[in-house]
């Protein structure tokens, strides 16, 4: 004889009612897919800052910008909270 609510409540897996865990999944699956991307690009290449011409790893190159785009998603995250308060 089993219970409902009890199974209701593992229906989806022990830990779907915690939103962190919910929001925090897409981000480390993405930033693993990332990061293997990142490392598997390892020649040297010429990138232009603005001016200066400048020759490294291709993977510093794009660990560079992933980082400004996590940066970029942390503050833009951390307005929105700041703005419309729950």
């Amino acid at each position: 004889m089993t219970r409902a609510g009890t199974d209701r409540a593992y229906a989806d897996g022990p830990h779907s009612s915690h939103p962190a865990l919910r929001r925090m999944a897409p981000f480390a699956v993405i930033t693993a897919i990332a990061l293997v991307f990142i490392f598997e690009n390892r020649s040297h290449v010429e990138i232009r800052l603005l001016v200066p011409m400048v020759t490294m790893p291709l993977w510093g190159a794009l660990l560079i910008a992933w980082a400004l785009g996590v940066l970029a998603c942390v503050f833009t995250v951390r307005r929105r909270s700041h703005r419309h308060p729950r």
